[in-house]
């Protein structure tokens, strides 16, 4: 009687499968003694290698070759950006400061600077305290009656 096919009793094909090589356990392993990394060396070392770019002592590639221009990511000013919309959806209005966008979650940090951009239009009168403002932003605000102040 053959037995049932299924899941429950599923066998890889022969040959499918290899054992893993045992380095250093004797002789008769095949891999004994030295485990296959041959004699002595830095590459026989237990943490035998060489850092990324390392080229024996060689001026690397990476220190070869010319360097052009200027790189300004270690002195960008980061923002966080707010559009009029966003405002809108909380439903703010009146006096806005910087500890009002925090507590209605439209920002994270008190630390870095507020930026509003002018996507969306203003319904309420909006009396805002924020590092900077665009243009249409600060247009639209006040033609709607309020007033946008700046911290310095």
């Amino acid at each position: 009687m053959a037995e049932r096919q299924g899941l429950h009793n599923l066998v890889s094909s022969p040959g499918a499968r290899r054992k893993r090589k045992r380095l250093g356990r004797g002789e008769s392993s095949g891999l004994g003694k030295t485990s296959g990394k041959g004699h002595k060396g830095q590459k026989a070392r237990k943490s035998g290698g060489v850092r990324p770019g390392f080229e024996g002592g060689q001026l690397p590639l990476a220190r070869r070759l010319p360097k052009r221009g200027f790189k300004n990511a270690p002195f960008r000013k980061k923002w966080q950006v707010l559009n009029l919309e966003m405002l809108e959806m909380r439903g703010l209005s009146g006096d806005v400061k910087i500890v009002d966008l925090l507590a209605s979650g439209l920002i994270k940090k008190v630390d870095v600077p507020v930026k509003i951009l002018g996507r969306g239009d203003v319904s309420s009168v909006l009396n805002v305290e924020v590092h900077a403002c665009s243009e249409s932003a600060k247009k639209k605000i006040e033609d709607a009656g309020g007033v946008v102040t700046f911290i310095v």
